[in-house]
């Protein structure tokens, strides 16, 4: 394959990410579902922490898979888990609405998951020259997928009614999986892109299996790093449009809201993912969760457009984590094993959207989600210091390149 195909296979990836980013879209969905169902609000909640928790098994198995069958096979099967668990969630009834959990939850999430990392391991062996920019694309369009499919989604759930909805749904994004997977493949053997500067941090050096990793100290700390950053978002995730109502926003607005939430997670991705091959990963990781830190503090009493820029800054962090984790795994530990291996690293990601979930449910019982938001800042901090005791691989390796 010509280098200059690099391209097309960074586009269809970006096109089947824009598919798998619905995993962020329950907030438009539990509503409807809930009421279609007679299904208790907290139940449907957590729908979202069991997609997630199996996004993350998806993306250890797929990354499995695709280190040895390669990507191609295995967005293929992704988008065939995707596409069924859409649909078979439009035949779920109301004597049994828990099956929610079985279809859109583990079915879909393991195909999310598998598509996921098959699509980010292959861009990023195509770009080595620039691989924050090739994880940033790709992810980015994994965070767009809420401007795309949250309004619709709302208009097809009014219009059409829950069941036609998800059926659509998984008919559309089978189709757009199966199709871009004959443009998701590995380059040759030794590749290396006309004209870049090849940076050796993960292209070369020891390629770490992933028996090795777990016995390393700096995947303890991108996991707990991973683990401890992200629990704002998670909190947040299933409650945006609700919470935003009780915030003082309308429905209206806060429909808005979801939708800038993946515009603004979109732009982390990039822009994170821009400045990280700028400045490295470490300052990247400590910016964003500084930021998310700063928004869950204020976000402890905060109202209308000011609960609204709070969101939209939580998102771009939780954005912008996902290319600059990424990207430090492969220059931690290779990208011969890529797609194993941040699977590994994501059991925080997925750890976190458990357990923080269940933590928020109990402490906002009483209906003020204010001591959450107090745990999502201090779990910041501990992430901020687990991040300064991490190498910084791909920072160290261009100095010594320029030297």
């Amino acid at each position: 394959m010509r280098t200059k195909n690099r391209y097309t296979v960074l586009a269809g990836g970006m096109a089947v990410q824009l598919c798998a980013g619905i995993i962020y879209g329950w907030s438009v969905f539990k509503g409807p579902v809930a009421a279609y169902l007679n299904w208790a609000a907290p139940s449907a909640s957590l729908t979202s922490s069991v997609m997630l928790a199996a996004f993350v098994l998806g993306i250890i198995l797929g990354g499995r898979a695709q280190d040895r069958l390669g990507p191609r096979k295995v967005t293929l099967a992704g988008g065939v888990l995707i596409g069924a668990g859409m649909a078979c969630t439009s035949f779920v009834g109301r004597g049994a609405p828990w099956l929610v959990y079985v279809t859109y939850g583990v079915a879909a999430g393991l195909g999310v998951g598998a598509v996921y990392t098959s699509t980010i391991a292959a861009s990023q062996k195509w770009f080595p020259d620039r691989r924050g920019f090739a994880s940033g694309m790709t992810v980015c369009a994994f965070g767009f997928s809420l401007v795309v499919f949250a309004p619709l989604a709302k208009s097809m759930l009014a219009g059409l009614g829950v069941p036609s909805t998800f059926l659509i749904f998984g008919a559309g994004f089978f189709a757009v999986c199966a199709s871009c997977s004959l443009f998701i493949q590995n380059p040759p053997e030794g590749f290396r892109p006309a004209g870049g500067a090849f940076s050796r941090a993960a292209g070369a050096g020891r390629q770490y299996s992933p028996a090795e990793i777990i016995r390393t100290r700096q995947f303890y700390l991108l996991a707990g790093a991973v683990f401890f950053s992200l629990p704002a978002y998670f909190i947040l995730n299933p409650v945006f449009m609700s919470l935003g109502t009780e915030r003082g926003l309308s429905e209206g607005a806060a429909l808005i809201g979801v939708t800038v939430t993946g515009i603004s997670s979109a732009a982390g991705r990039l822009a994170v993912s821009w400045i990280s091959d700028r400045t490295g990963r470490k300052a990247a990781m400590i910016s964003v969760a500084v930021l998310i830190l700063c928004a869950a503090l204020v976000m402890t009493a905060a109202r209308g457009a000011l609960f609204l820029i709070c969101i939209v800054l939580v998102s771009f962090g939780f954005g912008g984590s996902a290319s600059v984790y990424a990207a430090m795994t492969a220059e931690s530990f290779g990208t011969r094993y890529g797609g194993e291996n941040y699977g590994l690293v994501m059991i925080g990601f997925g750890a976190s959207a458990l357990v923080f979930q269940l933590i928020s449910n109990k402490l906002a019982a009483g209906g003020s989600y204010a001591a959450s938001f107090i745990l999502a800042a201090a779990t910041c901090a501990a992430a901020i210091v687990l991040v300064c005791m991490m190498k910084n691989p791909g920072r160290e390796k261009r100095r010594g390149e320029t030297t």
